[in-house]
């Protein structure tokens, strides 16, 4: 973290408590997933909040599953948790699993039970929410609530047991019917559910509730610091009710404000509807906002982490614009990313006065904007090359700088040419461009006295490699999902994906290949096209091509 920007709210807490011997000094945080889909760019904030209070401090970050609900968990999550968050660049201490602490929760229940502060409710679900009542009544106690101890004790054993079917019974803390936060209106703390555990197989038949697990497993495992979004602000008190009816290690409980993104959604529940509703093609889609959609359209761990950074630490909501995301990617890749030329939509430009069949070697930078330029590669030039059909008009108009009859361009790296005709097929679509260059004019030893206004892009016929690219863009046409009516899908961008399959690169973006296993990080600037990143399905016969970000902001104007 930059020592030069003040200090936001949590490490004041954090710095106060070190400075008062508070826990010793010692810092403690956790990061606790639900294993129950793929982590998020919010997770990310979570991430690096939590990871970087522990690395600021010298303390330390527990990687802690919350995996109390089995129905919805998988180990296919918690192994993409693991991924995304060594990916973005932290290690934690220990990795642990609310399930390793279900026979010290079971445990806990009974002691509260023994105190008469927990009892074995036959309600359904709706008589349950019916007797909590309402923000502005107090509820009314179930026909339960009075059960002796002895017969409370026996109940939730036989619970455990496996005497009871799904729903039949649940336990439930004995707070305060009448109290103005609803959550310590007798909250459930454990129900039935017969399912098979990603873990713990079928061992349990009953399961804790996330507010009865999540503060005792902080407790157990002595957090210092439990850092949660601000819809949690409601729960602390009830996190604190256990912790001091148990009389156990007092872990506290601090909220942030999570993060919204414009054009984005983040609820699990929708990116898992868009995955299997077939909107995208898994959670690692390149539109979706999950960690590992992000890093394989190309973004780098250090994009996501500066960005992390940039919006802070708030007490407050807002939206972020998706905006400053795509600064971030660009402020990165326009130091770190190797340059390149790709024609996406080609059309043939001949150049009649220079030697058929031969191959000129020019040199090009790998990266003019690194103090060294990264090395450099050798690019082929001929008489025949691709370039981009929008750079050639037929009649053009004042002011463009490009190719048309009687206009001279400069091909990046390589010479001036002048347009003195072009071909047309039988529909009248212009199919070759005829050029003349002018040999003194090569970039670095220009001798030719003449100059041009326009630069291009190119890639000879001879060597071009044929490539695959995918245009992404932003997944929704909306920016604010949350004030829209209707079904979300409904506000799918039907454009955030165009495939070009037909397009050619420099011959020496076949080594992207072998430079994605030795270095995943190395990312791709395609001159004047945007940024890109080797796509998994690439292969020696097909690469393909991901776009990470258009060069400029092409969302502000629209």
């Amino acid at each position: 973290m930059s020592e030069e920007r003040s200090l936001n709210f949590i490490e004041e807490i954090v710095e106060e408590d070190i400075r008062n011997g508070k826990n010793d000094g010692r810092v403690l945080t956790r990061f606790p997933p639900e294993p129950n889909g793929y982590l998020h760019i919010g997770h990310a904030k979570s991430i690096c909040l939590n990871f970087g209070l522990a690395q600021k401090y010298n303390g330390k970050t527990n990687l802690r599953f919350d995996d109390t609900n089995p129905s919805t968990e998988e180990t296919e999550y918690v192994d993409s948790i693991k991924t995304d968050v060594k990916w973005l660049g932290f290690n934690w201490d220990k990795e642990l699993y609310s399930s390793d602490y279900f026979d010290q929760l079971f445990d806990f229940a009974v002691a509260l039970i023994s105190k008469g502060l927990a009892y074995v409710d036959d309600s359904t679900a709706e008589e349950i929410a019916a007797s909590k009542g309402t923000p502005t009544e107090p509820g009314k106690p179930t026909p339960n609530r009075d059960r002796s101890i002895e017969e409370n004790l026996q109940l939730f054993n036989e619970m455990k047991d496996g005497v009871y079917p799904d729903g039949a019974k649940v336990l439930r803390a004995k707070i305060d019917l009448a109290n103005s936060n609803m959550h310590l209106r007798d909250p459930l703390m454990y129900r039935i559910k017969w399912a098979h555990h990603h873990r713990t197989g079928d061992k349990w038949c009953i399961y804790p509730m996330y507010d009865f697990a999540h503060g005792q497993s902080d407790s157990i495992e002595e957090i210092t610091h439990s850092i949660c979004t601000l819809e949690f602000i409601p729960h602390r008190p009830l996190y604190e009710w256990f912790i001091d009816q148990l009389n156990i290690f007092p872990s506290k409980q601090y909220e942030f404000a999570r993060l919204n993104m414009t054009y984005t959604v983040m609820s699990k529940r929708k990116l898992l509807q868009l995955v299997n509703e077939k909107h995208v093609t898994g959670w690692d889609d390149p539109r979706m906002p999950t960690i590992s959609g992000l890093r394989r359209r190309g973004y780098t761990p250090l994009s996501i982490r500066n960005f992390c950074e940039k919006i802070g630490v708030a007490k407050r909501e807002n939206i972020i614009d998706v905006s400053l995301l795509e600064f971030c990617i660009r402020e990165d890749l326009n130091k770190s990313a190797w340059r390149r030329m790709a024609v996406l939509d080609p059309i043939k430009l001949v150049i009649t006065n220079y030697p058929e069949g031969q191959t000129e070697i020019l040199i090009g930078e790998n990266n003019p904007e690194a103090e060294d330029g990264e090395g450099n590669r050798d690019i082929p030039f001929t008489n025949e090359m691709w370039i981009e059909r929008e750079d050639f008009m037929e009649i053009p108009p004042k002011k463009f700088f490009r190719l048309g009859v009687g206009l001279s361009v400069r091909l990046k790296h390589a010479y001036i040419v002048k347009c003195d005709s072009f071909v047309k097929d039988e529909s009248g679509n212009v199919t070759e461009i005829h050029c003349t260059y002018f040999p003194e004019s090569k970039s670095g030893s220009d001798t030719s006295g003449i100059s041009v206004k326009g630069t291009i892009h190119w890639v000879s016929a001879q060597n071009a490699k044929t490539a695959e690219i995918r245009l992404y863009d932003r997944l929704f046409k909306v920016e604010d999902l949350s004030i829209e009516e209707g079904d979300f899908k409904n506000y799918i961008n039907q454009d955030s994906l165009q495939v070009i399959k037909n397009a050619f690169v420099e011959p020496d973006l076949l080594n992207a290949l072998n430079q994605k296993s030795i270095n995943e990080h190395i990312r791709y600037q395609f001159i004047r096209k945007g940024y890109f990143a080797l796509d998994d399905d690439s292969t020696p016969e097909n690469l393909v091509f991901n776009r990470i970000v258009t060069l400029k902001d092409a969302w502000t104007k629209k």
